[in-house]
Formats: C-alpha cells, structure tokens, sequence
C-alpha cells in the first residue's frame, strides 16, 4: 500500500512509518520539522519538508506519491499557545487539513486516518467518556481538532472520502520530545535526568488517559487496513492517572528522589478524563496491551540512553 504520513517526522507518526516500512508498504512522509526531526525518519520512507498550510508544495507531493491512505498525524499541539495565538492554531490544524483534503480527493485518496484528541471533551461528569458524550472543547486546540472532524463528516458526504477518527488520550513513549509543551512523561525524564525538579501545574490531581505509542500505532494499521471507516473511535485504557502519579512513576523508574514544584493551572486543560475503548474494541478488535507502568519504564530507559549522548 502507498501511505503519505502528515507529521511523520514526529513523535507518533515516526512510530507509525516505522511500523509500516516494516510491513512493507510504500511510505511518504510530509513534515514541516516544527516539531519532528528528520533523523527519526525510517531510512526507507520518501521524506519531504512541506507546511500543510502551503498548499500548492503539499499538492505537488500527494500528486508525484499517489498515495492510496493518508495518517493525518501534522498538527499544531501546544495547548496554551492555541490559547495565545488562536489564529495560528487554526491556520495549521483546521486551514492546513482542509488543504489535505482537497488533495485527498483531487487524486483519489482511498481513505484517511485522522489523530483528533480527547481535548475535544469538556470535564466529565464520570469517567471513562465514550463517544457518546458532549463535546464541548475547553482550547483552541481541542476546538480546532473538533472542527476537521466536521470536515471529514462532510467529505465522506460530499466527496465519498472514507475516513477514521481516532481521539487519542496521552500518548507516550520514545522519541516524545522532552522539550516540548505537551507530553510530560518526557518532559519529567529530561528534569529529573538534569537534577531538576519538574513542575506540576495545578496541585497534581489533574488526571488524564495514558497510552504507550505502540498500541495507538497498532490501531492506525487496524484503520488503515479498511477497518472503520465512518466512525469515531476514543483509545485508551479508561483509567485517570494523575499528574503526580506520573510524575512519581517516572521518578521511580529513573532511581531519582526528587520532590515536584507547583504551579497555577494553566488555562484551556481539563481537570480529568479517561477515556471508554469499548467502541474500539467492540468494531476494531483493538486493545492497548502496553500498561502505563510498563510503558513509563520503557519511555525512561530510552531518555536515560538519549540524554546521555553527546
């Protein structure tokens, strides 16, 4: 199969391109490098540096690599700069997906994956949310994710472009960069590695859903491989695991003693979510097999080994 990659240079969409050079499909990735590096790009995979937001640069790729799918994976991630500069968030998340869309359907795209977001939730009542519950997002980011899932309705209706939504919980593991705003696990490691204490925003019980990388990966194959298409599917485990909890793993797995700082909330995040796979592994035979203490041990070897290189 031809697959173009959309943020294939990052963290999860690396994983994905991975997995799927292994299996042997043909494999395209497009990045911008915001955020991804070129190094974490398989060997075997096309590479193009190309902004979503330039239209005709992404059209003359999708038109030289005909892909068959597309894993929607580009996206402008940092929640509080959604929150400060809401015009550029939607520029890249809603204006950059309508530009791969259009070209999904010029050159008969067979079916796209798109990587939405349990931000698309407000705080929940109870936990773990399925997919019936109220969407009602509390950033810019989680609204911006919201909208191109509205976009993609209206292709499959309008242009019969077959896609899958999957709203991802806390995804991590390898290669999630320390030094971004988003994905703690990494950010913790790179503290608690240097000596320094990490910052937990609110008083530590803010709670989210945990998934290891490769299990979000195995449900992108299951998709791409034909399986539901017109559906919206949440993935994680169901379980809230707070900020200290995380922060306490990680430490451990490192050997470190060291205590947290604390900060004021910052604005646009939810107090709590988990998330109901029920749906997912109901209709895609899908379930994370990677637990959270499993995962954060392999997640702080690979910072170990990282950050000790030259």
């Amino acid at each position: 199969m031809r697959v173009l990659v959309t943020g294939g240079a990052g963290f999860i969409g690396s994983h994905l391109v991975d997995a799927l050079v292994r299996r042997g499909d043909q494999v395209v990735v497009v990045d911008d490098l915001s955020t991804g590096h070129r190094t974490q790009v398989h060997s075997d995979a096309a590479f193009h540096q190309v902004d979503l937001r330039e239209a005709d640069a992404l059209e003359r790729v999708i038109a030289a690599a005909r892909p068959e799918a597309v894993s929607h994976h580009a996206a402008q991630a940092d929640v509080r700069r959604s929150m400060a500069d809401p015009a550029f968030d939607a520029q890249v998340n809603i204006l950059g997906a309508i530009h791969l869309l259009q070209c999904c359907v010029k050159y008969k795209v067979q079916k796209l994956i798109f990587a939405s977001t349990s931000a698309v939730y407000p705080d929940p009542q109870s936990t773990p949310v399925d997919e019936q519950h109220p969407v009602r997002p509390q950033s810019a980011y989680g609204l911006s994710k919201y909208v191109v899932e509205q976009y993609l309705a209206f292709y499959r209706e309008a242009h019969r472009l077959r896609s899958t939504i999957f709203r991802y919980g806390n995804v991590f593991g390898p290669r999630q960069d320390p030094h971004g705003e988003a994905g703690v696990v990494g950010i913790f490691s790179e503290q608690l590695l240097r000596g320094e204490p990490p910052t937990l925003f609110g008083d530590g019980t803010k709670t989210r859903d945990y998934l290891y990388v490769d299990d979000v990966v195995a449900a992108n194959l299951l998709a791409l491989d034909g399986a539901g298409d017109g559906e919206v599917y949440n993935l994680g485990w169901g379980r809230e695991i707070s900020d200290f909890q995380v922060f306490d793993a990680v430490r451990q797995a490192l050997g470190v003693r060291l205590e947290p700082c604390y900060a004021a909330k910052r604005p646009g995040e939810l107090d709590r979510i988990a998330l109901n796979p029920a749906k997912a592994k109901a209709q895609l035979q899908w379930s994370p097999h990677v637990s959270f203490e499993t995962g954060i041990q392999r997640a702080a070897d690979y910072y170990r080994r990282f950050l000790s290189r030259p």
